[in-house]
């Protein structure tokens, strides 16, 4: 649901949130019809009842003019954005790790950011020679890279080092006013998870694929 929030904040869009903690607040939503696939995170917007990630994204996406300016960016946003979302795929799962699996799990996933993540989109900034990753303007690709790297960074505090095109776009990105606004304490972006926020996962989905209660 995070990168829901920051497209969203990133827009200049207010919104509400309501969390499940319990196996019974989800139950409610699922036997009321509201989850198409039995699954969570839910948007109600626009009078849809939104789910699956990337649908609930690229709908945010298209209406708030972040998916470039024709289909040919649009192409390159998407794909930028398919990266990022399996870049932090890997940092999300790592908190469910066992423990004796952990200090590996955290190895693998910062190896595989700084070989090959974090270098294409180094390559792509230094080639477009714009502040965005796809045309001249903000879109979703760029406010999902933010968030990909300061999830990195909370993992390994320099992991950046051998990047200074993204260096320099953390920068630019994160001076945007909305965005900043999001930054700062007090916004509705969410602490990395740890050991509680798992426990409630694992409570609410009882180890099912429910997945996202926060």
């Amino acid at each position: 649901m995070e990168s829901v929030r920051w497209l969203l904040a990133a827009a200049g869009v207010e919104f509400e949130e309501v969390f499940l903690e319990t196996r019974e607040h989800y139950l409610k939503l699922r036997d009321g019809g509201y989850l198409l696939f039995d699954q969570v995170p839910l948007v109600e917007m626009d009078g849809l009842k939104l789910v699956q990630t990337k649908a609930i994204l690229n709908y945010i996406a298209g209406k708030y003019n972040l998916l470039g300016e024709d289909l040919k960016e649009r192409a390159q946003i998407d794909m930028y954005a398919e990266g990022t979302m399996d870049l932090m795929g890997l940092v999300l799962c790592y908190p469910f790790s066992s423990p004796e699996q952990k200090e590996k799990q955290l190895a693998a996933f910062i190896e595989k950011a700084v070989t090959r993540y974090l270098p294409v989109y180094e390559k792509a900034l230094e080639h477009h020679k714009q502040e965005f990753l796809v045309g001249n303007r903000l879109s979703f690709a760029d406010i999902q890279l933010l968030e990909a790297i300061l999830m990195l960074e909370e993992r390994k505090a320099d992991i950046l080092a051998p990047f200074p095109q993204l260096q320099a776009f953390k920068a630019r990105i994160s001076s945007i006013p909305t965005i900043k606004k999001f930054l700062e304490p007090g916004s509705q972006r969410k602490p990395i998870a740890d050991d509680a926020y798992v426990a409630v996962v694992l409570k609410a989905s009882q180890r099912t694929t429910f997945h996202h209660t926060g």
